[in-house]
């Protein structure tokens, strides 16, 4: 199967399935939620082994993080994260093969804020003010509407390299495409209800920052594995990679979203 298909099979099937998810939210959220963190910490840790992050610290940082935001919210979110940095300590201490320890925490915590800080934020936003089940679909959809056009974009008409060193494979016409579309999902979302919750300007603000964050979490994840010198963190996505290659963009969208959002309810 080659790469297009797979990515188109994996869309075609996972994309409702994610959706149906998040529509029933609650603990069927945090179930998806968990389960992509348990692969997402997985990839991070077989890929980062020179680094030697401490595993089980980054699994109980990230576990701690993400039940904290589905039980207490924002407060508990952080609250679980911080311990990473005391569980990294810990196992670092009793760890029998040594590496440098800033260099091992500092990859354990970085696995920890990176996963658990950006998914938590996915179970705040489908918990938030009086339209979360809006919210929540507006930010997958732009996300996936801008990665999806950003790709065939960059392929179809793609000339100028956008980030040549860190990820030679996107573009700045791949980057335009996928933003415009992005910022009309976004609006097309949220047209229905600009009279009582979010108004036309707010829902353009909110894509333009939801695909920016995208991007930044694209590059992110590549200027990552090309330390590590790998193409994909995974394959149990096929075309897409692993998990974390499916999801690097919402990781810095979803925490982006939370906070303008945030910013128009209470600025």
């Amino acid at each position: 199967m080659t790469g297009i298909v797979s990515r188109i099979v994996v869309g075609v099937v996972g994309l409702p399935v994610v959706l149906g998810l998040v529509w029933l939210g609650g603990w069927w959220l945090f179930g998806l939620l968990a389960f992509a963190a348990v692969v997402a910490v997985h990839e991070f840790v077989t890929v980062a082994r020179p680094l030697r992050p401490l595993g089980p610290a980054a699994y109980l940082g990230v576990a701690l993080a993400l039940s904290g935001a589905r039980v207490g919210g924002f407060v508990w979110l952080v609250g679980g994260f911080l311990a990473t940095f005391a569980l990294a300590f810990l196992f670092n201490a009793i760890a029998e093969t040594r590496a440098p320890s800033t260099v091992a925490i500092g990859a354990t915590v970085l696995c920890a804020a990176w996963i658990g800080l950006g998914l938590g934020h996915i179970q705040l936003l489908r918990g938030m003010h009086t339209e979360p089940r809006l919210l929540a679909f507006t930010v997958l959809l732009t996300v996936w509407a801008a990665d999806t056009f950003a790709y065939f974009g960059g392929r179809l008409i793609g000339r100028h390299r956008m980030a040549p060193t860190l990820s030679p494979g996107k573009t700045w016409e791949g980057f335009a495409l996928g933003s415009s579309a992005g910022i009309f999902v976004s609006f097309v979302a949220l047209y229905s209800d600009r009279d009582h919750y979010l108004a036309i300007w707010q829902a353009i603000l909110l894509g333009l920052v939801v695909v920016l964050a995208a991007a930044a979490g694209d590059l992110f994840e590549s200027m990552l594995k090309r330390d590590m010198q790998v193409k994909d963190t995974g394959a149990l996505l096929g075309g897409h990679g692993g998990v974390l290659d499916r999801i690097d963009s919402l990781l810095f969208a979803a925490p982006a979203a939370y906070y303008l959002v945030l910013g128009f309810h209470y600025g």
